[in-house]
């Protein structure tokens, strides 16, 4: 699923609203055309509609916000085994299905150490990371990758602090 989002502040009102909206393009389509009507008092007319599927955003360029949790996590892996430690990163997202709570993902190569990668995943806060922990998809995934992997895995668990675009 893509995810979309609209954001008041960059549709003209007299209200200066400063909601933002992100899910399924349909979802938040729906939503932001409901919000117009019941608190900007406009009308639901294919316009409408049309103007709000318009400012719709990839939501990706929300990176992040402050009191957002981040995990980090380090280990070793022969560059060959890539491809298998991405399968089993599509079976897991397949496992997990709705329940994930991990908004976003990077997969990262130390440039100074061979074969040492680093992944960031972020959730809305450390409590929708543990929920994601609990699950048994995570923890099967968990499993795999510690056997894939020549060292580590190594978790850090990180509040944010600050974003700064």
């Amino acid at each position: 699923m893509t995810r979309v989002l609209v954001d008041c502040r960059t549709i003209p009102s007299e209200s200066n609203c400063s909601l933002t909206i992100a899910g399924s393009e349909d979802e938040v389509v729906r939503a932001a055309v409901q919000h117009s009507i019941d608190v900007h008092g406009h009308d639901d007319t294919p316009e409408l509609h049309e103007q709000v599927r318009g400012a719709l955003q990839p939501a990706t360029e929300q990176i992040s916000r402050q009191g957002a949790f981040v995990q980090m996590i380090e280990f070793t892996a022969h560059r060959q085994k890539l491809d298998e430690g991405k399968a089993l990163l599509d079976k897991w997202e397949a496992e997990i299905g709705d329940a994930r709570t991990a908004r976003w993902s990077v997969l990262t190569i130390d440039k100074d150490r061979e074969d040492r990668y680093v992944q960031l995943v972020e959730f809305p806060s450390y409590e929708e990371a543990m929920a994601n922990s609990e699950h048994p998809a995570t923890a099967a995934f968990a499993e795999s990758l510690t056997e894939l992997a020549e060292d580590g895995p190594t978790f850090r668990n990180l509040d944010v602090v600050t974003v700064d675009l």
